[in-house]
Order: structure tokens, then C-alpha cells, then sequence
């Protein structure tokens, strides 16, 4: 790989992986808070969501904070039948009320026998011999191991086994494994290593890659997440996603005012 093609991303990892961003981004939403569960909750609840413009995507996840009057875990353990109703308002595109009442009886299901959110991923497996795919289609099972599992929410929660790049997932998993001095990401998680994650490969992401040739052109899906991943390992192998940083920031940052 040519020598200026990681210069570049350095210098991009370095200029988006600050404070700044947390402001602009999705990730502000989980930073609202300081206990685990509801970091945990509001992290992985806007990462489902994380389609389209982002000002729309805060703004939903606002708005769901406030119906749960402000204390997601709290209210995800300790609510009534007639406490639901108020969420019949809450929509965002194709994610509904029986969307919405599925993940919290999710998350209610799993944290009545669990402290954290991470044994969803990584309970079954052996940390030495995890691997994120593994983790993720296992995630994917324990969430909708319920008979009452609506199939239409299904399109919200992907896995490596249907072929999906799991952006969003990728994305989750890197705020709770990743930690460093910069106070972006959370470093939450354990079992997990920030060696082991895959690169979220959105839109941007990959349109960058692509120019920059990381990756050949072709489909989004686990494959190219994969491959892509597999280039930013030979840059830095123990933290490949960091660079995560450089291309979102570099597909967008024609539009954003925060240069």
C-alpha cells in the first residue's frame, strides 16, 4: 500500500477522532449518559435507527429518550402494560411501535438475567477464540429468540449469515470495544478486542475506500466489510477500525461545517 494513502488516513483519523465529532454525530446520544445499561440501550437503539441525515436520526433518538422519561434502562425494567402506550407515536421511516415494543421487550427479556449488554455477543464463546462474525449471528439468535418476535423487525437487526455488511451492528460494536485518549468511543467491553472488530462499511465508507483502492468495487456486503477491514489491518493491526474515523469523515466532509 503506498506510504501516502496511510499518511492520509492518519492524518483523517487523527482530525475526526476528537470531542468535536461527539457533538455532530449520532454517538451524542449514547454520551448523554453516564450507567452502563442505558449507554448500552441508547447506543445500539441509534445504531438501528443510523439511516439518513443525522440532525433526523438525533432528533428521533431525542425524542424516544423523552418518552422514556429520560431513564431508558429504568423504563425498559420498571414499566406498565399502559405506560406502552405513549410510544404508539414513535416512528422513524420503516421502524414502528411494534418495532419499538419488541426492543424493549428485548432488552427487558436480557437484562433481567444479565448486567451488560455485551454477553449478548460473547456469552457462548471462549474470548480467545471469538470472532466478530461468530459474535454477531449469535446476537442476532439470543434477539430474536422469542415466539413472540414480530418476522417485520427482522429487516432492522442484520447478521453476517444473511450476507449483510452489518453496518450498523459494525458500528455499535466499535463505540463499546474501542477506547482511547480522545473520549469518542466508549471501551466499554472486554471480551471483544478492537483487533477482532470489522470496519462499518457504509455509503461513504465505501466510496472512499474504493477511490482510495482499498477496496475493488462491488456490492456492500460482509465480504467487502471484510476485505475492507482485512486493508485497514495491514495499516494497523491492532486497531483497524480506527480508520473508520478517516473515511466517514472524508465522504462527508464536503457537507459538514465542522471542518
Amino acid at each position: 500500500m503506498e506510504q501516502h494513502v496511510q499518511n492520509l488516513l492518519d492524518s483523517k483519523y487523527a482530525f475526526f477522532n476528537h470531542p468535536r465529532f461527539i457533538e455532530h454525530d449520532p454517538i451524542q446520544i449514547p454520551h448523554a449518559f453516564s450507567q452502563q445499561q442505558d449507554i448500552e440501550i441508547m447506543g445500539f437503539w441509534v445504531a438501528m435507527l443510523a439511516w439518513g441525515q443525522r440532525k433526523t436520526i438525533i432528533s428521533k433518538a431525542n425524542e424516544l429518550i423523552q418518552l422514556f422519561d429520560g431513564a431508558p434502562y429504568q423504563f425498559i425494567m420498571e414499566h406498565q402494560a399502559h405506560d406502552l402506550k405513549r410510544l404508539e407515536t414513535f416512528k422513524h421511516r420503516t421502524f414502528n411501535y411494534t418495532d419499538t415494543l419488541y426492543f424493549i421487550r428485548f432488552f427487558n427479556r436480557h437484562y433481567t438475567s444479565n448486567q451488560s449488554l455485551e454477553t449478548a455477543f460473547s456469552q457462548a464463546y471462549n474470548p480467545d477464540e471469538l470472532t466478530i462474525e461468530a459474535a454477531i449471528n449469535r446476537f442476532y439468535r439470543h434477539f430474536f429468540n422469542d415466539e413472540f418476535a414480530p418476522s417485520r423487525t427482522q429487516k432492522h437487526i442484520s447478521a453476517p449469515f444473511k450476507k449483510s455488511a452489518c453496518k450498523r451492528i459494525c458500528m455499535f460494536l466499535r463505540w463499546m470495544v474501542r477506547k482511547d485518549e480522545h473520549g469518542v468511543d466508549f471501551g466499554l467491553w472486554n471480551n471483544m478486542q478492537p483487533s477482532q472488530l470489522v470496519c462499518p462499511l457504509d455509503v461513504h465508507a465505501q466510496r472512499t475506500a474504493e477511490s482510495l483502492q482499498l477496496v475493488t468495487p462491488g456490492p456492500a456486503n460482509w465480504n467487502k466489510a471484510l476485505e475492507l477491514t482485512d486493508a485497514l489491518r495491514r495499516l494497523d493491526s491492532t486497531d483497524p477500525v480506527k480508520y473508520d474515523f478517516a473515511l466517514y469523515g472524508m465522504g462527508i466532509e464536503e457537507k459538514t461545517i465542522w471542518q
